[in-house]
């Protein structure tokens, strides 16, 4: 594994995870989990109409999991149901395609652009927003329910 994964932005996201815990009366709640590696994040969201109001999570995961899911909680909150989707778009697309993100409020997903270059890492680094999914899904919310972004769940094949 490529140590320089772990370097920089990374381990300093990891190392600060703010919001974690349980709301005490969220809208909804969901878990993901990565078979992979074993990973998982309970979140909790309110919203305030179509705004997310309060946000909360208990990340267990690897130090990509950890950062992905700090960055999440650093930035979902006062963001729309649309905009945290875009988010998971914007993921999967530095994931699957290495896609810089565009500026605005995702822009802090930047320093994940070498993940991508690590499969067996994309499942972890996709939980939070997996997660955000579910429960945006719970709520009846979701943008397009056929076509939601994605990370395969597969584990790698070695050749």
């Amino acid at each position: 594994m490529d140590l320089d994964l772990y370097k920089g932005q990374i381990l300093e996201f990891a190392g600060s995870i703010p919001r974690v815990g349980r709301l005490d009366a969220p809208d909804a709640s969901a878990d993901a989990h990565s078979r992979l590696c074993g990973s998982w994040i309970t979140i909790d969201i309110k919203l305030d109409g179509n705004v997310i109001a309060d946000y909360a999570h208990e990340p267990k995961a690897c130090a990509i999991g950890q950062a992905s899911a700090s960055v999440v909680a650093r930035t979902v909150v006062g963001l729309t149901v649309d905009e945290v989707n875009d988010g998971a778009e914007i993921m999967s697309a530095i994931l699957k395609e290495k896609t810089p993100p565009p500026s605005g409020p995702w822009s802090i997903l930047e320093p994940f652009l070498p993940v991508a270059d690590f499969r067996s890492r994309h499942n972890s680094a996709f939980l939070p927003f997996e997660a955000l999914q579910r429960a945006i899904a719970e709520l009846g919310l979701s943008r397009d329910e056929s076509t939601p972004a994605t990370i395969s769940t597969e584990p790698v094949a070695r050749t």
